[in-house]
């Protein structure tokens, strides 16, 4: 069959673990000219569709290149591998998701990497809290679960000056609100499970970058380890990115009027959105983040700030069910005292102001109305 005359508009899903070669001349050049257009040889390495999306995510970043892999987190593996070896160390802020703190300080402790938290207030001060084996900086535009905002100019600027690579977790904005590398940033990193597929039907992670030397290195990281995102599941998230900019816009607004929402009712002690005008952070990420928006992810502390009052909620909300994820075009609710720091300790959670009533709200694409009322009769 010749396929030669066939111009899909949307690239097939290459569902193939090993493509052919034509010849010895043609396997050689294959492992002589990494990137050649056209020649793929192992799907574990590399293949259309994987570079479909990694090239997407690179244009909508302002990189070069980058890597797609099975997970967010396997992302924030390669990142820290590609960048750290055993001996090396990791700063990092105190206000870090929780699967975060477990890759860094239960699984790459024991190779060597060592990682320190410091409340993201104290961050900026690099000099007062590096090492002389620091090699990498992890930081989120926007915190899991209290929405803290990053400055992120200033935490690249010092990252500069220190000689210190950066690496900016975009999960919770996307390249819609952020672009981290006009910072400065070094790489990006996004659970590309959450709004770059945006449908809550894959589990994927990119890593980004501009120097070719670190894209080389996250890509045989990637390869090493067996941590490439697969063909179907890259499709998936080719498919969902298409839609990015009007989810993003969607999402943000129908957030912001939760948000305003909740801010009076009386059952919500405290709510946690940069877009309201009494978030702490709301003229930085007003200036900082693109195109007016503030993104989808909210948090609350109940009045009630108890288990019982938590799970009642959980209980009565129709449209914002329990799941412990986030970003897709149906609303959810996390308990992030039992899911994403459920690693955390008790006083690490009180530390960090996660109390037994903070509730953790993905505001989806349905219309606003909708989940005000349902929001209202779950809070009554």
């Amino acid at each position: 069959m010749d396929l030669t005359s066939i111009h899909p508009k949307v690239t097939p899903i290459y569902q193939t673990s090993v493509f052919k070669f034509s010849s010895l001349a043609e396997l050689e050049d294959y492992y002589t000219t990494p990137g050649r257009k056209g020649l793929y040889g192992y799907s574990r390495s590399e293949h259309p569709n994987s570079d479909e999306l990694v090239a997407e995510v690179a244009r909508l970043e302002g990189a070069a290149g980058g890597v797609a892999t099975g997970a967010g987190l396997a992302g924030l593996l390669a990142a820290v591998l590609a960048t750290c070896q055993a001996g090396d160390h990791v700063l990092c802020p105190a206000e870090l998701y929780g699967g975060s703190v477990v890759l860094l300080s239960q699984e790459l402790s024991r190779l060597g990497i060592e990682t320190t938290y410091v409340p993201l207030a104290q961050l900026y001060d690099l000099a007062q809290h590096r090492k002389p084996n620091t090699k990498l900086v992890l930081a989120e535009v926007l915190s899991n679960p209290l929405l803290t905002v990053l400055d992120g100019p200033r935490l690249a600027q010092a990252c500069r000056e220190q000689g210190i690579k950066l690496l900016i977790d975009s999960s919770f904005t996307s390249p819609m609100l952020t672009r981290p590398l006009d910072w400065g940033a070094d790489m990006v990193w996004h659970s590309a499970t959450k709004y770059l597929a945006g449908h809550s039907d894959v589990t994927a992670g990119v890593v980004v970058a501009n120097d070719p030397a670190l894209n080389k290195r996250l890509r045989q990281v990637a390869t090493n380890l067996g941590l490439m995102l697969a063909p179907l599941d890259s499709w998936l998230a080719v498919r969902g990115l298409k839609t990015l900019r009007l989810r993003m816009r969607q999402h943000s607004e129908n957030a912001l009027a939760v948000a305003r929402f909740l801010a009076k009712h009386p059952a919500v002690a405290e709510v946690f959105y940069p877009g309201l005008e009494t978030h702490p952070g709301h003229d930085l990420a007003e200036a900082q983040l693109l195109n007016g928006l503030y993104g989808g992810m909210l948090s609350l502390r109940l009045a009630n700030d108890t288990v019982a009052a938590a799970d009642d909620f959980v209980q009565r909300t129709k449209l914002f069910p329990l799941a412990p994820s986030l970003a897709g075009v149906a609303s959810s609710c996390s308990y992030p005292t039992a899911t994403s720091h459920r690693g955390l300790s008790e006083e690490q959670r009180q530390d960090l102001g996660i109390t037994p009533g903070v509730l953790r709200l993905s505001v989806g694409i349905e219309e606003p109305a909708e989940l005000l009322a349902d929001l209202g009769q779950a809070l009554d």
